[in-house]
């Protein structure tokens, strides 16, 4: 099983969400992810306040998991993270992705991360320089990372717990 897949750029050019649309090789790489994943982190710029149109266009394709047997993402933490140059925008497109995740019925983390993108937060090789940024992108991977590890260990027990319950002595 892969730890993590990252879904970028080029993979997110897809055809624009339409219901019942024959899916592109790129648009069914994306549904498997949602519906293999246990956790996600979702990443936008802020473009006029919100959340861009490429983000937005993928989260459009998750209505295409309505009818599994996880609906949406049910239960799913996601970690947000919203980057722009100023913080009025970054704000509001931090709320914006986090309902989107409560619309999905996901879980967002309790912690958001905001990247004032008006100062340089990362060097020519993609390393952060920036170390209250640093702390919030971990902080947001690592509460995805904790509520995943939490619902395992929910599952089990309640598996524990249905098998026990279920032996007559």
């Amino acid at each position: 099983m892969k730890a993590h897949l990252l879904l970028s750029g080029a993979e997110l050019l897809l055809p624009m969400y339409m219901p019942g649309q024959q899916q592109s090789d790129q648009a069914s790489r994306l549904l498997a992810a949602l519906r293999a994943c246990h956790g996600i982190i979702i990443s936008s710029p802020a473009y006029h306040g919100s959340i861009s149109g490429l983000i937005k266009n993928a989260l459009d394709y998750a209505e295409e998991l309505r009818t599994d047997t996880r609906a949406y993402l049910d239960g799913i933490p996601v970690g947000c993270i919203a980057c722009a140059g100023g913080w009025q925008a970054v704000g509001q497109t931090l709320a914006a992705l986090r309902t989107i995740a409560h619309s999905l019925r996901g879980w967002p983390t309790p912690l958001g991360a905001m990247l004032n993108t008006s100062s340089a937060l990362f060097d020519a090789e993609g390393n952060c320089t920036d170390a209250a940024t640093r702390r919030q992108l971990e902080t947001v991977g690592q509460q995805v990372i904790d509520f995943v590890r939490m619902q395992s260990r929910g599952r089990l027990a309640a598996h524990s717990f249905s098998t026990d319950t279920m032996v007559q002595p």
